[in-house]
């Protein structure tokens, strides 16, 4: 008689980092722990360390997974502002797709290889736009920090504001709320974002020229 197909997948480091991300897509960050990330996989948790060294690696596994899904080609063909409003959106769109990773990565030094490579793809569009050496880490986290907001911002509550019962002490809130574009959350965010990278990516072409750059 042959043998039959093991019920539970060889584990690979890989395989380990994609159930980590299902179950913090599914439970959120709190839940994610490595018994019972273990305890998913069918294994003890002893043979998770056979395949990474601790928490921080599967973290940092999870990190590579979602950098994956973003997209940094137009820094190969555009000039930066145009590539970093590209890259810009796929960013969003990939942690809107897994908002309950944002607290855990944010709280997690970055060592993956994939996000460091993703990190010097933009540094060096930026470079050779004229950004100064000293000034890119400061462009880099302002454009990140807007976008893990943006991402947060797609998957708030549909009601993140509400001023009912309160309308006459915040009339000017009250009424940019009602003829906010789109008149539904969804509208309202995309809407939000598209204005927020847009002044963004103009500030900071504005400031490039006062760095005296292109």
């Amino acid at each position: 008689m042959g043998r039959g197909r093991p019920r539970i997948p060889l584990l690979s480091a890989d395989l380990i980092a994609r159930e980590a991300l299902a179950m913090i897509d599914a439970e959120g960050p709190a839940a994610f722990s490595l018994p019972r990330l273990a305890a998913r996989l069918g294994v003890k948790t002893a043979s998770l360390y056979n395949h990474l060294d601790g928490r921080a690696e599967v973290i940092e596994g999870v990190r590579r997974l979602i950098v994956e899904e973003m997209d940094v080609s137009a820094f190969d063909t555009q000039p930066w502002p145009e590539a970093l409003a590209a890259w810009a959106r796929s960013y969003r769109d990939a942690f809107a797709r897994h908002p309950h990773s944002i607290d855990l990565l944010a709280t997690t030094t970055i060592s993956s290889p994939a996000t460091l490579a993703m990190y010097e793809t933009v540094v060096s569009a930026l470079a050779r736009g004229g950004w100064p050496r000293e000034r890119l880490v400061a462009a880099l986290t302002s454009v990140e920090s807007f976008l893990l907001g943006s991402a947060l911002d797609l998957v708030a509550p549909p009601l993140m504001i509400d001023p009912a019962g309160h309308a006459p002490r915040v009339p000017v809130l009250a009424a940019a709320l009602e003829s906010a574009v789109g008149g539904d959350k969804a509208g309202r965010a995309e809407d939000a974002f598209t204005s927020g990278l847009d002044a963004l990516v103009r500030g900071l072409v504005a400031q490039l020229a006062e760095f005296g750059g292109e």
